[in-house]
C-alpha cells in the first residue's frame, strides 16, 4: 500500500504593510539624524567645548597662581645672592623647599577649583555653532562632560636677559600643565592645557655668573 502526502505551500502574508514601512522609515531617518550628529554636530560642539575649557581651566590655574604668588612670593627670599669680599656676584641659589611648597600649593587648589568644574560641565547651545550673534543663545544645550586625566604637573624657568650695561633682567615663570577629557554621546576629546605664568621679574646690577639656576630640584 502507497501512501502519498500533500506538500502544501507555505505562503507569507504580511499584515498592515503600512505599519512596516512607517518603522523603517522611521528607522532610517533616526540613523540618518544620528550620522549626522556624529559626522557635523558632535565634532563641532567637542570644538567648541575646547575652547571654553582652555579659556575655564587656563583662568583658573591664573587667577590661583595670582593669589598665592602675591602673598607668598618673595625674590629675596626665594633667589639667594651671594657676594665676594668686592660685592661681586659669586651665586645665585634658589630655594627650592619654598618653590616647591608654592608650586604644590597652586596644583592643589587648582585641583579643587578643576574638580568643581568638572561638576558643572558645560553646556553649549546649538546656537552658538551659527557664529551669528543673532542665534548666539537659541536652540537646545548639548551638555559636554569633561574628566581630568592624571595630576596637574607645574615647573619653574629661569631666564637671564641682558637690561643695560652691568644690568640683567632676572625672569621666573612657572609652567603649569594638565590634560582633561571632553565627553559627549558617541564621542571623546583629550585636551592638553598649558600654562605660563610670569612669577617675577627683577634687575640685577653686576655680572651674572655663568652657571643657571636649577629651580626644579626637590
Amino acid at each position: 500500500m502507497k501512501y502519498y502526502t500533500k506538500r502544501s505551500k507555505i505562503r507569507f502574508q504580511i499584515k498592515h504593510p503600512k505599519i512596516i514601512m512607517v518603522i523603517i522609515a522611521i528607522f532610517l531617518l533616526f540613523n540618518s539624524i544620528l550620522y549626522f550628529f556624529d559626522k557635523n554636530i558632535l565634532p563641532t560642539v567637542l570644538s567648541i567645548g575646547e575652547e571654553k575649557l582652555r579659556r575655564e581651566a587656563t583662568a583658573i590655574i591664573n587667577e590661583t597662581a595670582l593669589d598665592i604668588y602675591s602673598k607668598d612670593f618673595d625674590y629675596k627670599d626665594m633667589i639667594i645672592t651671594e657676594k665676594d669680599n668686592e660685592g661681586n656676584i659669586t651665586m645665585l641659589r634658589a630655594d627650592t623647599v619654598k618653590l616647591n611648597y608654592l608650586s604644590a600649593k597652586l596644583v592643589l587648589a587648582s585641583n579643587n577649583k578643576i574638580g568643581e568644574l568638572e561638576e558643572v560641565g558645560l553646556k553649549v547651545p546649538l546656537g552658538y555653532m551659527t557664529k551669528s550673534l543673532v542665534f548666539y543663545n537659541l536652540g537646545p544645550k548639548i551638555n559636554v562632560d569633561m574628566t581630568q586625566i592624571g595630576n596637574i604637573t607645574s615647573s619653574y624657568e629661569s631666564v637671564f636677559e641682558s637690561a643695560g650695561i652691568n644690568q640683567t633682567r632676572h625672569k621666573i615663570y612657572l609652567n603649569v600643565n594638565m590634560k582633561m577629557k571632553l565627553i559627549v554621546p558617541l564621542k571623546s576629546r583629550e585636551v592638553e592645557i598649558a600654562s605660563q605664568i610670569p612669577i617675577a621679574e627683577t634687575i640685577i646690577v653686576g655680572k651674572v655668573p655663568n652657571t643657571a639656576i636649577e629651580l626644579n630640584k626637590n
